[in-house]
């Protein structure tokens, strides 16, 4: 019998992990058997982590949070999870191997998701020219011509990193402004591969093969035109993973497990919940981090109210502290 099952291993599943197994809880961490370490590791370089004045890559980053988890006893499993039975004092967790943990606690730390635009081609063209991942894909566009549709941080982000390799880099926003932080733009801006398609919205994806191009429909006037593109790199948000706790917890109106005010309480009694997967408004490394403390701590604040006839873990569970 586990103490504590974290499904998840980004910022907030790993911290979560840290605190937990310096409690002497030895959690145990399913991790992915594809996206582990979560999004941040197909990040390039990491700059508002507080700890790296120089910026660090973000798969060095959760590579280390990793590590930290491990050396204070986390154990780690590169598995999914397909079945969580939640209900009652045992939480039960199915993996895709077909193994069964059992455990007093569960800290949900999935993350979100890639958003996607809906296209019909879409999914045929992925890997042809259609990518979610600049790190992943970049490369294979050295000298070409590639767009990116989206406005935030993500966006400006990869398109930046993108001009390492493309001749020419669009970036494609329904809008005549970016919602990207300053310094994002300026760098975008800046960079003289990176021209702006404003007012803008991809309807269609073209290409037999592989992606020649997309139709672009101006969201003022609806006139619709085709840009020839070598590539295409989609970053127009994230969607939380919940599709496991559909039906056992409460979501909120954005689609985030719902929590007890600023705690990590979801609406089943020993069942905690830790960042993007609450957090539909900030999604950053370090307030998903900052979410996964609040959940070991609110796991073994739990585990220590249990009656002494379900003993709590391996001797009394102390709080962690910094």
């Amino acid at each position: 019998m586990r103490q504590i099952i974290i499904i998840g291993s980004g910022p907030a599943g790993y911290t979560a992990a840290i605190y937990a197994a310096r409690a002497n809880l030895e959690p145990l961490v399913i991790a992915s058997s594809v996206e582990a370490g979560g999004e941040l590791m197909k990040t390039t370089e990491v700059e508002n982590f507080p700890g790296f004045p120089e910026g660090i890559q973000g798969p060095e980053l959760m590579m280390q949070m990793q590590a930290q988890a491990e050396r204070f006893g986390a154990e780690i499993v590169l598995d999914d999870v397909t079945n969580l039975e939640l209900d009652g004092d045992v939480k039960r967790v199915t993996l895709g191997s077909g193994a069964v943990h059992e455990a007093r606690t569960v800290i949900f730390a999935t993350g979100s998701a890639y958003r996607k635009l809906g296209l019909s081609d879409e999914e045929r063209l992925s890997g042809h020219g259609v990518s979610w991942c600049a790190t992943c894909d970049g490369f294979f566009f050295r000298q070409k011509t590639i767009a990116v549709v989206g406005g935030g941080d993500s966006a400006m982000e990869e398109a930046t990193f993108l001009t390492r390799f493309a001749e020419k880099v669009y970036v494609i926003h329904r809008k005549d402004s970016l919602r990207a932080s300053k310094i994002m733009q300026e760098r975008a801006f800046a960079n003289e591969k990176i021209e702006f398609v404003w007012n803008s919205q991809v309807v269609g994806i073209t290409g037999g093969d592989a992606i020649d191009g997309v139709v672009l429909r101006d969201t003022q006037t609806g006139v619709e035109r085709d840009l020839a593109l070598d590539g295409l790199f989609i970053a127009i948000g994230n969607d939380p993973r919940t599709h496991l706790v559909h039906g056992k917890l409460d979501l909120t109106a954005e689609g985030t497990i719902a929590v007890q005010g600023r705690s990590s309480k979801t609406s089943l009694t020993g069942v905690f919940a830790a960042g993007d997967v609450i957090d539909p408004h900030y999604r950053q490394a370090v307030t998903a981090a900052a979410s996964g403390t609040v959940a070991a701590l609110d796991a073994e604040q739990y585990l220590a109210s249990l009656p002494a006839e379900q003993p709590a873990g391996v001797g009394a569970p102390q709080l962690a502290t910094a």
